[in-house]
């Protein structure tokens, strides 16, 4: 039978006879900054239609439950995306670019080896932990409208996408909006640098204090602003959807959708509490992860990203990653749940070397699905706690201290902590009830101290010394000079 006559009778399949190899994975990683995971609606918010592009895109693949960063400040928290190394690892210890010493390659490095395209929208320093790093394609927060223009986000993923084409390579695209960081959306200010209007505002009546703040006026007024700026990061979400499907790479494009951590305000941003470093965790993978499902059970944290990014591309390197790759529960396979993740804060934003001030903040923390335990180790120096988090709220706060014991007490334990906190987060998610000296829960603390302990012991951390000697001041106090020399001065402008 000639070729002609098996083509007519169907005996072979024309297109099949050759066929193509499926097209590289490409890698789009979005970032909210400071958004709260409970502010979605796929995260159980009842705003009323605070995100419909995200909720969309979370019914179109995997949502974690569980998902932390591991650091809630926004450049140390990128730079263990970037690095895959917690920060006392890589040296990003707060506002820092990572250490000449350390010799792991940014997960970008490893991408550019491998012929991929790399760029980046926004936060662009933030995401750079390198000096002498360059991204391929770059658009600054002034070039985006303050990061917060959804139409200029639009424009320059369309270009990017076309310079993929062009070139012909796989992309690794990290998306950063500035929404809902500070300042938030206010109804009746004057927009500058290029920023748009959320498609929606909402009023104080139509929002939600979250529970870790007390419901004053003023408070909720500043939250409303927030929803109106989350509003907006919805917008730019979904533009940055729009240019992916309009491009032709969605179905081999990979999306991860997170924030670098929790909202700008006390006991949120910048400390170690329930509402500082869980994080929305959305996936997207057409053909590999399922539509629609809710991952209710496993922890999973920024410091895993890195391998799992790996892991899906079938890259390995010789260096030691501090997380492990998360893709057996992308494709909803088996994995054994550690069920604890540990965060960190060094050195925060915000305060100045003046009585009672310091960046320098060292905390470290354990959290399980049921309890939060925090070792705040500045708690032995002279400081006081202060963050460029505080706006209105705080204000709003201290105001009503002056005749609210409970909103007072409320304050003060903002300013000042005791060396270490554990909160029951099945009873109390908002961790207002600090049960460190409570006997009940003895044996729970016992068994997180000692999972902290072992972890600063594998992953080095230096402020183990200070942890273990805990019960000896002038030790510690000595050491965290040594660790963090601005407590020194902060002592001597103290006295």
């Amino acid at each position: 039978m000639s070729l002609i006559a098996i083509f007519a009778f169907g005996l072979l399949p024309v297109f099949d006879a050759y066929p193509q190899e499926a097209p590289p994975l490409n890698i789009l990683l979005f970032t909210a900054d400071d958004l709260d995971k409970h502010s979605l609606g796929c995260y159980g918010s009842t705003v009323e239609d605070i995100s419909p592009n995200i909720d969309k895109f979370a019914s179109e693949g995997l949502r974690f439950n569980h998902a932390y960063v591991n650091n809630s400040i926004c450049a140390p928290s990128r730079g263990i995306l970037a690095s895959g190394l917690y920060g006392h690892n890589s040296g990003i210890m707060g506002f820092m670019k990572m250490s000449p010493y350390c010799k792991t390659p940014l997960i970008m490095e490893v991408l550019r080896a491998h012929g991929y395209q790399l760029g980046v929208l926004s936060k662009v320093d933030h995401s750079t932990p390198k000096e002498s790093f360059e991204w391929d394609f770059v658009y600054t927060r002034k070039q985006l409208g303050n990061g917060r223009n959804p139409g200029l986000y639009y424009e320059k993923a369309k270009d990017f996408f076309e310079l993929a084409k062009n070139t012909s390579k796989p992309f690794y695209f990290m998306v950063n909006s500035d929404d809902p960081h500070r300042p938030f959306f206010v109804p009746g200010q004057e927009l500058s640098g290029g920023m748009a209007e959320p498609s929606r505002i909402y009023s104080s009546e139509e929002i939600e204090v979250p529970g870790f703040l007390p419901d004053l006026p003023d408070v909720r007024r500043e939250m409303s602003y927030y929803y109106n700026s989350t509003r907006r990061l919805d917008d730019t979400f979904g533009k940055v959807m729009q240019a992916l499907d309009e491009s032709g790479f969605r179905e081999n494009t990979l999306v991860i959708f997170m924030s670098d951590n929790g909202i700008a305000m006390p006991f949120a941003k910048c400390d170690n509490y329930h509402a500082s470093s869980r994080t929305p965790w959305i996936v997207r993978w057409p053909g590999v992860v399922r539509a629609g499902i809710i991952d209710d059970k496993h922890f999973i944290s920024g410091i895993d990203y890195y391998p799992t990014i790996l892991d899906a591309l079938g890259i390995k390197i010789e260096e030691k990653l501090d997380g492990k790759s998360r893709l057996p529960l992308y494709k909803g396979e088996p994995q054994k749940n550690d069920a604890i993740v540990f965060t960190q804060i060094d050195n925060k934003a915000g305060g100045r070397v003046m009585p009672m001030r310091s960046k320098a903040s060292p905390m470290r923390s354990a959290q399980t699905r049921d309890h939060v335990y925090i070792f705040n180790a500045w708690a032995y120096t002279e400081v006081r706690h202060y963050t460029n988090n505080e706006g209105l709220t705080m204000k709003a706060m201290e105001e009503a201290a002056e005749s609210n014991e409970e909103i007072r007490n409320r304050v003060e334990s903002f300013r000042r902590r005791p060396p270490e906190e554990f909160y029951d987060t099945r009873k109390d998610p908002d961790c207002l009830n600090n049960l460190i000296d409570d006997p009940t829960y003895s044996y729970e603390i016992q068994e997180m101290r000692t999972k902290l302990k072992h972890w600063m012991k594998d992953y080095t951390d230096p402020l183990l010394y200070v942890y273990e000697n805990r019960n000896d001041e002038d030790k510690i106090r000595k050491k965290l000079i040594e660790l963090y020399p601005e407590f020194g001065k902060v002592n001597e402008s103290h006295r």
